[in-house]
């Protein structure tokens, strides 16, 4: 499985916001996330890094 977690990160902080994530779209002003379950999400957020090695995807949040 190469699914991958993705995590928003703030002031040095993980926090998870979705896990067995297939599917990272742009879609507007964010991301739409869809996870293998078919489970959605929409985040003002932009990609800040991946770790492919470690199937992590680090969200920087748009909010203020």
């Amino acid at each position: 499985m190469c699914e991958a977690n993705a995590y928003l990160v703030a002031d040095g902080e993980e926090t998870l916001v979705m896990k067995s994530v297939d599917y990272v779209t742009p879609e507007g002003d964010g991301l739409k996330l869809v996870n293998i379950f078919g489970e959605q999400k929409f985040l003002r957020a932009e990609i800040q890094s991946l770790s492919l090695v470690d199937h992590k995807v680090f969200l920087k949040s748009l909010e203020g």
